[in-house]
């Protein structure tokens, strides 16, 4: 048995949850602050046999996308009350995937 943590952005946590519903998989869905952008996370619990462990990373690369985010970033050449926006990669997912000794559900 594998727990599979998947850490999301909350614009793709809604749908993420739901495709994995769709497909006959529950997850328990805990909320997360990232680090970089400081913008919520979602971190889903998800627990599967050996052999789904690539079906949900398919799932979850066709749900979770990267995507260009515009930010404000501060000048350094004109006074720090002006800030440029910069543009950064954000999205997808960040996946872990552990063995699981032992699962009970009590």
């Amino acid at each position: 048995m594998k727990l599979i943590l998947a850490v999301v952005e909350d614009d793709d946590a809604a749908r993420l949850m739901d495709a994995l519903i769709e497909n006959d998989f529950s997850a328990t869905k805990l909320a997360s602050t990232g680090g970089f952008l400081l913008r919520g996370n979602t971190t889903l619990l998800i627990g599967v046999q050996d052999d789904q462990v690539s079906q949900v990373l398919q799932i979850v690369r066709q749900t979770c996308v990267r995507r260009k985010r515009l930010i404000p970033q501060a000048s350094t050449e004109i006074p720090a009350s002006v800030t440029l926006p910069i543009e950064v990669e954000s999205g997808g997912a960040t996946v872990f995937v552990l063995s699981v000794d032992e699962f009970h559900k009590v």
